[in-house]
């Protein structure tokens, strides 16, 4: 399944939330699995993003899906990236598979 990057922010609404009632962040996690979205790891992070989430997902369409849904409530922003393993990004840059430019 492919993987993602989802580097997050917490609204000031949602800190609010989440100094309120800090559970509520597995609870957001069981709502991801619920959406078709496995939590692989996930940190939380000092600096321009509150968390760093790894996640499998099936496809782009889903993580979309993810993307509005929570951020459809106000209390958090989501940047979302694929991520492309190291080995299969390598062998996809080898010179067969990529024509060159004269």
């Amino acid at each position: 399944m492919p993987t993602y990057v989802l580097l997050s922010t917490l609204t000031p609404e949602g800190r609010k939330t989440i100094r309120e009632r800090p559970d509520r962040v597995d609870k957001v996690n069981k709502e991801m699995e619920a959406l078709g979205v496995k939590v692989v790891s996930q940190f939380m992070v000092l600096g321009p993003y509150d968390f760093v989430n790894i996640v499998e997902a099936p496809d782009n369409e889903t993580i979309s899906h993810l993307s509005v849904e929570l951020g459809s409530r106000g209390t958090i922003k989501i940047l979302s990236m694929p991520a492309i393993p190291r080995d299969k990004w390598v062998a996809f840059l080898t010179p067969e598979r990529i024509p060159r430019i004269q």
